[in-house]
């Protein structure tokens, strides 16, 4: 199994991007709760976003779900040249240039769109980040990913209490960290906050550490180009910083993931459960 996941790693990315589009098919035949969430939640996004061409949408977003399985072989075995050069684009460098004018450390914080592991081997590659991370479920994958996340000189920390307090420390220290912010967290470590027009539980932890160490927050992502031509990275910076109440702070987070969201639909992890009520949480006002 290792030695396949190398080889569609080596693969080129249209090819690699092909086998994941057929990947993406096989997975919405094979699995009826798959299919429910996607297409539940392509269609909670259309009617929020007031889109058009569902169906199309829907359709894109199943094999981009399927790229988005295939490359995480390209972003953990391949050299961090090879990679650099994959980012065919870089919008918005311009606020992290701004951070690093004024020595603030940074938070970059990429959801669940695009891919995501390509975005956080970009910024390891130019800068020293501490990243956030749940192991795989297929143990062998461990030492894989692990060993892909910190090759360009990247550090890792556990997503429990011990990984908390790394990133803390990496803050306080001035470096920078990255946070992914549409996992669903453990009760009574988030609120309930709309996402797309339903109430998600929504983490508090990134408002928390931004107001730890002064922080400047940054949230991106690298865009899938069509035919595997690469990607396009974009940086946001938020508006406002964050308020010091919870919830208006979780729906700050939820409204800078909504904004990128928009720039590119069909690369959202649709058929993630984001909307699940996690053991010891409240249950929404309401319900």
């Amino acid at each position: 199994m290792i030695w396949l996941f190398r080889a569609l790693g080596s693969l080129p990315l249209w090819l690699n991007h092909g086998i994941g589009f057929v990947l993406g098919w096989l997975a919405w035949l094979g699995s009826g709760r798959h299919r429910r969430l996607t297409r539940e939640n392509v269609r909670r996004y259309v009617q929020h976003a007031q889109a058009h061409h569902a169906n199309a949408l829907l359709r894109a977003a199943i094999s981009e779900q399927g790229k988005g399985i295939t490359e995480l072989a390209t972003a953990w075995t391949s050299s961090p040249e090879r990679l650099y050069g994959l980012v065919r684009e870089c919008i918005g460098w311009e606020h992290v240039e701004a951070a690093q004018a004024i020595k603030q450390p940074i938070i970059f914080v990429t959801p669940h769109l695009g891919c995501y592991d390509i975005a956080g081997r970009y910024m390891a590659g130019r800068m020293p980040i501490t990243a956030l991370y749940s192991p795989p479920k297929q143990a062998w994958l461990a030492a894989i990913m692990q060993q892909g996340r910190v090759r360009a000189g990247g550090t890792t920390a556990a997503a429990d209490a011990s990984g908390i307090r790394a990133l803390l420390r990496a803050l306080k220290r001035g470096g920078n960290i990255v946070v992914l912010p549409d996992q669903v967290p453990g009760g009574g470590d988030g609120v309930w906050v709309d996402f797309f027009g339903q109430p998600a539980y929504t983490m508090t932890l990134l408002p928390r550490l931004a107001a730890s160490a002064g922080a400047v927050v940054l949230f991106f992502f690298a865009e899938r180009l069509p035919h595997g031509n690469g990607y396009r990275m974009h940086i946001e910076s938020m508006s406002q910083p964050f308020s010091t109440d919870r919830e208006v702070a979780a729906r700050q987070t939820n409204d800078m993931i909504e904004k990128l969201v928009g720039m590119a639909p069909a690369q959202y992890l649709w058929g993630y459960n984001r909307y699940k009520h996690p053991a010891g949480a409240p249950m929404p006002e309401g319900r």
